[in-house]
């Protein structure tokens, strides 16, 4: 993991589920169950390279079928399961891209964390404060493992991610709006001075990196 003079903590190894049909042409997807594209299973064999058969003290994963996965290629095939990891609840918008959103919106701009999700036929969707406080739920379970000086893995989805790192942070929540997250990417989040910090972010999955 970084190195730093706060190596006492443990860190908090973020990955965002490779590649699914989906994800490659921009439609919001939550609780639609699917799998990984041929490029996002080699992203997720790519993450398991950077990480190097890290140990963890825990590895949580969402129960989504893309996400769980990406664990098992990555080298962690037996996560605990944790349906606090799921990702945002769009309502409405599930299924549909951004492009077609705002032309729902007769052209008005549209912006996830400022204007959230309309409900749709299966679910109301979720605000931003439900998503953050799932977000802190699951810092708070990691907790004791950060402060006994162990590391944990998260295996999720890129908008619940991104609010989990401004949780972290103590960031507001209109901050996700501007931390880009990809398929396939690692971050870490840790310790500056015994400050919650972002330590990395958004690293393309690149099996010549090294993240242990």
């Amino acid at each position: 993991m970084s190195d730093g003079d706060t190596d006492r903590n443990g860190r908090l190894v973020l990955i965002r589920h490779g590649e699914t049909p989906w994800s490659r042409v921009g439609k919001h997807t939550s609780w639609t169950d699917l799998t990984l594209t041929e490029r996002g299973e080699q992203q997720a064999r790519d993450q398991g390279s950077m990480l190097r058969g890290h140990k963890f003290a825990m590895v949580l994963c969402s129960p989504r079928m893309r996400a769980r996965r990406t664990s098992a290629l990555a080298g962690y095939a037996h996560p605990t399961i944790d349906d606090d990891l799921v990702e945002w609840d769009y309502g409405g918008y599930e299924g549909i891209t951004t492009k077609q959103i705002v032309a729902s919106r007769d052209g008005k701009p549209w912006d996830l964390w400022n204007d959230g999700v309309i409900p749709g036929e299966q679910t109301p969707g979720e605000s931003a404060d439900q998503v953050m406080a799932r977000a802190q739920r699951v810092i708070d379970k990691c907790t004791d493992c950060l402060k006994a000086g162990e590391d944990v893995l998260l295996v999720a989805h890129g908008h619940f991610l991104r609010m989990l790192a401004v949780t972290w942070a103590g960031l507001p929540v209109t901050a996700g709006a501007v931390i880009r997250l990809d398929t396939g990417s690692v971050c870490e989040l840790g310790y500056e001075h015994e400050q919650q910090a972002v330590l990395r972010w958004n690293c393309p999955p690149d099996p010549r990196a090294d993240f242990s």
